[in-house]
């Protein structure tokens, strides 16, 4: 089998370009022609292999669904619009009213806003628990569990929850198990092997190579057998193994118009064609930054898991082959300091998103988190005194450099 880069730069040509063009190209079009009633019947009913409408498919959101299936080793994989429409789809796929996923608190703060305000008032119950307690986890699934929902590493809180043994409880019950692996990417997870039955990815982050575009991927491992899904039974029946995949291509994510455009579709197959070659430098700068940090006398608690004193590491080292992620946290006196911090950097950016070539900052409690209570930051683990760091690939003598500005230091 070829190496990840390899086939992040070689995967995915399905028809050769009439004019051999080595990129594929941006296909900017909504409609397409058929050659005759019968051929565009059968593209509606799905029963050809082409393209009707773009908001179902688009030959290069086609491609870049390839590559990622290649690299994956998955049985199917939808591109969307974004990693929260990537939730949403699964969710309103697999769930119903009066049904229950299970998840934690420690989630993206969207994502718990998603499953708090905007899916609970539809009837979903959302059980909420710690999943290293896999005695009380076991104990919470029922027959109405849609599935069991986590992240790889939780952001901003870092905490990596062993997703083995989580899959191991759900195989007994035959509840999916969806991961959202943004912050590790196929690249340092392969959640196939893993157990997970659903990968869902924001490729807004390392995948998009330097937050060039906006995107998220819906990624059907081939581990789920999808008749034991009450949702999915008849699609089973009519599509087998790929009930996953038709229920949204033909329902959910076909009427919810969540589609990638063509063009970020594009940016983004040309991001996976570096993403390996980030990954290992933010990985290797953020132990360095996270090292650096520790010896500070004004930082509270820095929080890593590729640090050894880290109560995530050894598990974090297992699941991810010994790399770590580009996230990291740390705490300083209170606000005014983290805010004072933030104010004499001039190399690292003041911004929200993670995964870029860029190194950023910002003070969870006050921006992405700032809707909810001081009671709700505490439940979620995002203390006031707390500033996040998503490490990027520069030269990390010079990111050190910029943090000693930030504590007044030359």
């Amino acid at each position: 089998m070829k190496g990840f880069n390899t086939i992040a730069i070689h995967s995915g040509a399905g028809k050769r370009d009439p004019h051999g063009t080595l990129r594929m190209p941006v296909y900017d079009t909504v409609a397409f022609e058929f050659e005759n009633a019968r051929a565009i019947q059968l593209a509606f009913e799905m029963k050809a292999p082409a393209h009707s409408y773009s908001r179902i498919s688009n030959p290069t959101v086609e491609f870049f669904e390839e590559r990622i299936r290649s690299l994956t080793g998955a049985r199917g994989v939808i591109a969307v619009s974004s990693g929260m429409a990537a939730i949403s789809n699964i969710i309103l796929a697999l769930a119903e009213t009066g049904t229950n996923i299970i998840t934690t608190r420690y989630v993206f703060g969207n994502t718990y806003s998603l499953f708090e305000h905007t899916l609970k008032p539809w009837g979903l119950e959302v059980r909420y628990l710690d999943l290293r307690e896999y005695e009380a986890l076991e104990g919470t699934i029922d027959e109405k569990t849609r599935a069991i929902f986590l992240e790889t590493i939780t952001n901003p809180q870092l905490q990596v929850i062993d997703v083995d043994k989580i899959a191991q409880i759900a195989a007994k019950f035959q509840v999916p198990v969806i991961l959202d692996g943004t912050v590790t990417t196929p690249y340092l997870f392969r959640a196939k092997d893993h157990g997970v039955a659903v990968e869902v990815i924001s490729s807004t982050k390392f995948i998009s190579g330097g937050a060039t575009a906006v995107g998220g991927l819906i990624i059907d491992t081939g581990n789920q057998n999808w008749q034991f899904c009450p949702r999915l039974k008849e699609a089973a029946r009519k599509y087998g193994p790929y009930a996953l995949i038709m229920h949204l291509r033909r329902e959910v994510y076909r009427n919810l118009g969540a589609c990638l455009s063509p063009h970020n579709a594009y940016l983004q197959t040309l991001g996976l064609e570096t993403l390996g070659l980030r990954i290992e430098k933010s990985c290797q700068n953020a132990l360095t930054v996270a090292m650096f940090l520790k010896s500070r006398p004004e930082v509270g608690e820095v929080n890593y898991p590729g640090l050894e004193d880290s109560p995530y590491h050894e598990v974090a080292k297992r699941q991810f082959g010994g790399r770590f992620g580009g996230i990291l946290t740390f705490t300083l006196k209170d606000q005014a300091a983290c805010f004072q911090f933030i104010d004499r950097l001039t190399l690292i950016k003041r911004s929200t998103n993670i995964n870029d070539n860029k190194t950023l900052i910002i003070h969870p409690a006050s921006t992405i988190f700032c809707e909810y209570t001081e009671e709700e930051k505490k439940a979620l683990g995002v203390p006031a005194n707390m500033l996040r760091v998503s490490v990027g690939i520069e030269d990390v003598e010079d990111l050190i450099e910029d943090l000693k500005r930030g504590f007044g230091t030359p």
